[in-house]
């Protein structure tokens, strides 16, 4: 019996020796296969031996702190809007309302400053009836302080104090291949945060429709989805160093093309629309076009076989405009605006954007093989070197802001005089169904030239009225209904 139980008590011993070299074995065999690499890293003190601890190496490097830093200052934006159903023949004939929907859509905003100014896409915020700011699991209602279609950018504000505002970086010192993240809060999901690289500067996507659009975004691919929209893109230090404003998808998702408006441009935008109520854009006088072979065959440039194509070509001067007055030509090749190359068109338009009416910029160009320079004064859109302030008139009856339409735009819509139409809440003009932008040229063929002509006109006149204008998209349309 004895014999017995040590027969069986040595096999068992023997059986998980053998398991155990097995193991090991195999674990080594394992590792080698995969190739997998290992660094040690020694963490110790003085008074402590050291301590030996493996793991994998990131390629990326630790976002804690600037996520931590980041996410306190991104929020939640809803969108709500009356959408009026299309008026039948027989809403007319019977004088009832075609009836609303509520639309909700949403996206993200940054806390600009501690005070409750807050940026975010004009995308975002575009045909609201109401706004709405959700942070910290408070729910604020939110002021539209101004917008700038040509930079897809809105400023909105909330009544608090002591906000964490975000810290502000620089895109012109954001080098590609740098990481970043971008932070969101898209459906209200406190917040999210992805990581990435800058795959370029200075991208141009023609996805801005508005008139003289600034184009110079940041490539990324950190993840940005439907609801990121407006939110930040950080650098690794935490600092806001564009706004997450478009992806580039066939599927409307994410496929690793995502795009931001630079900080730098963000800064001068927001600035002038909190002081100013608009930006102080500064036209140059003249546009132009990337250089290339193309265009150097098409304008008759010579170009040295083995040269480097630097610069811009200016293609079209406008007459008695700022580059005009300045000396310069079409066909002169820009080469830098204040000793910042300029080499591309998105760079050209961005170093203008920092500028305001009445700066003076120094322009290096080349004309016939020879280098020059000239001082050009940039000026507003009215052909004039000093600052513009919105003239607004608002109408309660009516539910609706108006101005008259500027210069620029009139020469762009080709009439001599009209209102334009915006913000358009609870009123008549929402119950005929004006849309956004709507510019207002004839009532029942009475020219209107100012904001104070219409709203005299429309809250006076009964009877039938033909309201014709022009849509934002450059389309002549008209207005019939009846007043009582």
């Amino acid at each position: 019996m004895r014999k017995t139980i040590a027969t069986i008590l040595i096999g068992f011993i023997a059986g998980i020796g053998g398991s155990f070299v097995y193991d090991q074995l195999a674990l080594d065999s394992k590792a080698s296969e995969t190739n997998i690499p290992v660094q040690t890293v020694a963490n110790y003190s003085e008074n402590e031996p050291a301590i030996s601890e493996s793991r994998t190496v990131l390629p990326a490097e630790d976002f804690v702190e600037a996520s931590r830093l980041t996410t306190q200052s991104v929020v939640y934006i809803k969108n709500i809007s009356e959408q009026v159903y299309s008026r039948s023949y027989l809403d007319y004939l019977f004088d009832r309302d075609p009836g609303t929907e509520t639309r909700i859509s949403s996206g993200s905003g940054v806390i600009f400053t501690a005070d409750g100014y807050i940026v975010t896409n004009n995308h975002v915020v575009n045909q609201a009836d109401k706004l709405e700011v959700v942070y910290n699991k408070k729910t604020y209602e939110a002021s539209l302080i101004g917008v700038d279609p040509s930079t897809d950018l809105a400023v909105l504000k909330i009544e608090d104090k002591n906000l964490p505002a975000i810290r502000l970086g620089s895109s012109k010192v954001l080098q590609v291949g740098e990481w970043v993240i971008a932070v969101g809060n898209p459906f209200n999901l406190t917040s999210t945060v992805t990581a990435g690289i800058v795959s370029a500067k200075g991208r141009e996507i023609n996805i801005l429709q508005s008139n003289f659009p600034i184009e110079s975004f940041i490539q990324t691919d950190a993840a940005i989805n439907p609801g990121n929209s407006g939110g930040a893109l950080v650098n690794s230090a935490g600092e806001l160093v564009g706004i997450n404003t478009a992806i580039l998808s066939q599927t409307g998702s994410y496929a690793g093309y995502g795009f931001a408006v630079p900080i730098d441009i963000v800064k001068k935008v927001v600035d002038d629309i909190i002081e100013y109520g608009e930006v102080q854009k500064a036209f140059f006088g003249g546009e132009v076009v990337d250089f290339n072979s193309v265009i150097a065959d098409r304008l008759d440039i010579k170009v040295d076989a083995d040269k480097e194509f630097k610069g811009v070509v200016l293609g079209y001067i406008q007459e008695d405009g700022a580059a005009a007055r300045a000396g310069l030509k079409e066909g002169d090749i820009i080469l830098s605006i204040n000793d910042d190359p300029v080499n591309s068109r998105s760079e050209f338009e961005e170093d203008l954007s920092y500028n305001s009416p009445g700066d003076v910029i120094t322009v290096v160009y080349e004309r016939d093989g020879t280098e020059k320079a000239a001082k050009i004064t940039l000026t507003n859109r009215e052909g004039t070197t000093s600052i513009l302030r919105r003239q607004i008139f608002s109408s309660e009856v009516l539910g609706a802001k108006f101005e008259t339409v500027s210069k620029v735009e009139r020469d762009i819509l080709e009439i001599e005089y009209g209102v334009k139409v915006f913000n358009i809440e609870n009123g008549l003009l929402k119950r005929i169904g004006v849309t956004e932008d709507f510019v207002v040229t004839e009532i029942n063929n009475y020219k209107i030239k100012t904001p104070e002509e219409l709203v005299d006109i429309l809250t006076k006149i009964r009877g039938r009225v033909i309201m014709e204008g022009i849509n934002k998209q450059g389309r002549r349309g008209y207005y019939s209904f009846d007043l009582r």
